[in-house]
């Protein structure tokens, strides 16, 4: 396989980026570059970490333990986010890891009970995304746009959760404008939450197929992988 220049493809993502939020009358600074390191090497990771990128995101509780781990017998604390399916036995894993900063895949009541549980356990309040199944996709995990309302205020009693805002994740088109219309939903639906229920400050949607598109919508944070580290290691 053709050896993939990571900070090359830093340097283009980082291009879209700001043209993207330049588009929509934004800042580079309103976009934080979420990079999605599941499935490649601590090696790749650390390039692009040297780089500048400072927030990494994985899908597998234990992909993301054993990564952190190695890091840290290095000497290198590392900013996480987990973003995918996150199951309810594995919630009190990520409650011990400090450096896991934000859950944004919370998509049930049952699992934000879990979490507020085992973050109670150890003493932190943990910042978390309710995840919104925007496209209706039955294949998608998320909370349907109808229900969001009735669900951020059950949240609210939860002391431990400190909810930031929302994430979605789309179906993939060869055409990602057909995307546009989900990504302007979220933020009518984001706009409205925080507007009527609680300040809300997180809008993470977008991945390396649409992210610009998903910035000139009102993306906060964008979920990039293969557009930076090329395509997966295994």
């Amino acid at each position: 396989m053709e050896k993939v220049d990571l900070t090359d493809n830093l340097k283009k993502v980082e291009k879209n980026i700001e043209e993207a939020a330049l588009n929509s009358e934004r800042k580079r600074d309103d976009i934080t570059l979420l990079a999605v390191s599941k499935n490649h090497s601590l090696e790749d990771l650390k390039i692009l970490r040297k780089a500048g990128v400072k927030l990494f995101g994985e899908n597998r509780v234990q992909e993301l333990q054993e990564k952190d781990e190695k890091l840290k017998s290095e000497g290198i604390i590392q900013d996480w986010h987990f973003i995918g399916h996150l199951q309810r036995n594995k919630v009190k894993y990520l409650m011990r890891m400090e450096n896991c900063r934000m859950i944004e895949s919370i998509d049930s009541l049952r699992l934000a009970k879990e979490v507020n549980k085992r973050a109670g356990k150890n003493n932190r309040i943990i910042s978390v995304l309710i995840e919104i199944n925007a496209s209706g996709d039955e294949n998608k995990y998320g909370i349907k746009a109808e229900h969001s309302e009735e669900f951020l205020k059950k949240l609210l009693n939860l002391k431990h959760l400190n909810i930031k805002g929302l994430m979605t994740v789309l179906p993939y088109f060869d055409n990602p404008e057909k995307l546009r219309p989900y990504f302007k939903k979220m933020k009518k639906l984001f706009d409205s939450l925080s507007d009527n229920i609680i300040k809300l400050d997180e809008l993470s949607m977008g991945m390396t197929n649409d992210y610009q598109i998903a910035i000139e919508e009102g993306a906060t944070i964008v979920r990039v992988g293969t557009a930076l580290f090329g395509k997966r290691e295994y």
